[in-house]
């Protein structure tokens, strides 16, 4: 059983401020006020796992030994079945430039990995969102996220952000890219984890 979260302060190991703001709305109407990484002066710790949970308990256990707050971490991505699941970690590495981030120089990869392996469509592929809460005791929860879709070619819509225009989720006509982010919100891989972190640490 998941330990119930009992306190009314939660750090979120995030410097992404729409991601605090995501989070801090989700758990309002339980009574937690949230505070982002970069608010109280956090360095972001090296993501030295190979799976997005160790990157995830990585990041929310620092903060947690941090500053004696529990922590909430996240760590997601894109795995491409016919790539044997790449980029998956490295979903964001893909993108790096030197100079910032490219994602759609990212596509272009996954899209001429799947050429030269000659990948036979449907492209099937998923988003993944673990999220791990860490007491400062050590002691942490995990909870996992999927959406389920394919890869699709050409880039269709300017939505979303990161390989959202290539991600076309099972059970609808349009990419990520093009959907309403509201939409997108609602079914996503990170609304998945988020609805079992609510249902085990705040449910009934």
């Amino acid at each position: 059983m998941t330990r119930r979260f009992d306190g009314d302060r939660l750090l979120v190991a995030t410097h992404n401020s729409g991601k605090l703001e995501e989070i801090a709305a989700l758990l309002e109407p339980f009574g937690v006020s949230c505070v982002g990484a970069a608010e109280m002066g956090l360095p972001e710790p090296e993501e030295t796992g190979t799976t997005f949970v160790e990157n995830a308990q990585i990041k929310a256990h620092a903060a947690a030994r941090a500053t004696g707050l529990p922590a909430l971490a996240d760590d997601s991505g894109i795995e491409i079945d016919a790539l044997d699941k790449a980029p998956g970690v490295y979903t964001a590495d893909w993108a790096e430039t030197g100079q910032g981030r490219d994602f759609v120089m990212a596509m272009e990869k996954a899209h001429r990995l799947l050429l030269e392996r000659r990948a036979a469509e449907p492209w099937t592929a998923r988003f993944c969102c673990t999220l791990v809460l860490a007491w400062p005791d050590g002691e942490d929860a995990v909870f996992p996220g999927v959406m389920e879709g394919r890869v699709v070619w050409p880039m269709r819509g300017s939505q979303g952000h990161g390989y959202d225009p290539i991600f076309q989720p099972e059970g609808h006509h349009v990419t990520f890219g093009e959907m309403d982010r509201w939409e997108k919100n609602r079914i996503s891989h990170r609304a998945d984890a988020f609805r079992k972190f609510v249902a085990g640490c705040f449910g009934d």
